[in-house]
């Protein structure tokens, strides 16, 4: 709808300063009431079925009732508007109905701001800083309450029959249970569709792990549709290896190489890791699995004598190391770390650091799940050479490659 630019020039007479027109009392916010307000009162004239005054309204048995204050939160400000009502009490207007006091896209600016990681204090203030509008912590909550229907539907949504590659790992966070706070496990599961773009596809929290809670969680993924996976890449999570393998029997298994060597590490002094690390790299960096071997054999007999544990770790988890050695490079760049989700993990952990404790497991899982909703938004681009890892897949594969 275009106003003729008599009617611009007519409201904007006497306003000659930003103040004056978008301030706390200027033009756009008196113009935004009086036209609520008109369209309310043609509501009302609608709902009654005549217009004020009229003489058909006589004895019709409703009429108008004067009116009361109502405040109202739009996306910029809070107005006090004159809500009209009849002597029924019949009339329940569509642009503003009974028991809502703010406009859409309000509810979107507090829950935008919760995804960020600010509390409900912080939410608060921010609030009546930037909009001069005061808004209860209660409310708050009732909006950001309201986001765990769209947790539940997510979590439970159909999933894609086939994902190349998927990732778990696990961020630990403090949750309040019975009076005391206590580390429980955000796991994350992130699957790298056919078209080589990450996509979360669950969130857990539990306090402990293992094949039963693993086995859970895989059945969980099964029953929402996927149906393969050619390789997990995980971090030494407790029984997740045996669950996959019991749900999904033809997926090969990928412990992350940067997590061993972290777990490696924890054994060496200071002096000692930057040679230790290069002579770890000779390993992993082998062309074969045969070279990896011989260089785990140097290395043992190189540094056994004062870190015997590394070694053995190593030989212990080889079947899980090795998986990688039989792909190409690409290939292998791309499984052999869960670094894609520990990427995620280090942006979500900026998020909960202003909080330290969650009051229950779902105050987490709304959070955690609004994070990671803003994160996946950068999810636009398929990893790294993807359409030749795809390529390789469907020779390595073959029909357990879906073709469109």
């Amino acid at each position: 709808m275009a106003f003729r630019d008599e009617v611009i020039d007519e409201l904007l007479k006497g306003h000659t300063t930003q103040e004056d027109i978008f301030g706390q009392n200027g033009l756009i916010k008196q113009l935004t009431k009086r036209i609520l307000e008109q369209a309310l009162k043609g509501e009302l004239t609608h709902h009654l079925g005549y217009d004020k005054y009229e003489s058909k309204g006589r004895n019709s048995g409703n009429s108008r009732n004067g009116g009361y204050p109502r405040q109202v939160l739009t996306d910029d400000e809070q107005l006090t508007v004159d809500m009209p009502r009849d002597r029924a009490g019949s009339f329940d207007p569509e642009i503003l109905p009974k028991g809502q006091t703010r406009f859409d896209g309000f509810d979107d600016k507090i829950i935008s701001l919760y995804a960020r990681g600010m509390t409900t204090r912080e939410i608060t203030a921010h609030l009546k800083e930037i909009y001069q509008v005061d808004v209860s912590p209660n409310l708050i909550s009732n909006v950001t309450e309201a986001v765990m229907a769209e947790v539940r539907e997510w979590q439970d949504r159909p999933l894609d029959a086939v994902y190349p590659i998927l990732f778990v790992d696990a961020l630990m966070i403090k949750v309040r249970d019975q009076g005391h706070v206590i580390n429980k496990a955000a796991y994350l599961a992130i699957g790298v569709n056919m078209s080589g773009i990450k996509e979360l596809l669950g969130i857990w929290i539990e306090e402990t792990e293992g094949a039963k809670f693993w086995l859970k969680v895989c059945s969980e993924l099964h029953i929402r549709g996927v149906k393969d996976i050619f390789i997990a890449c995980v971090d030494g999570l407790k029984g997740l290896p045996e669950a996959t393998e019991a749900v999904f029997p033809k997926t090969q298994i990928q412990a992350c190489i940067v997590h061993m060597i972290r777990n490696s590490l924890r054994f060496v002094s200071y002096k000692d890791r930057r040679d230790l690390v290069a002579d770890l790299k000779l390993i992993y960096q082998a062309t074969t699995a045969e070279q990896a071997l011989a260089a785990l054999d140097a290395f043992a007999l190189k540094w056994d004598g004062k870190y015997p544990m590394i070694s053995k770790s190593w030989r212990n988890n080889w079947s899980r190391i090795s998986t990688f050695f039989a792909y190409p490079p690409n290939i292998r760049k791309a499984i052999y770390t869960t670094n894609a989700i520990e990427s995620i993990n280090r942006s979500v952990r900026k998020i909960i650091k202003n909080r330290g404790s969650f009051p229950n497991d779902d105050a987490a899982l709304k959070l955690l799940y609004l994070a990671l909703n803003n994160i996946s938004k950068k999810w636009t681009m398929p990893i790294m050479d993807w359409a030749s890892c795809l390529n390789q897949f469907i020779i390595i594969f073959g029909n357990r490659v879906p073709v469109n």
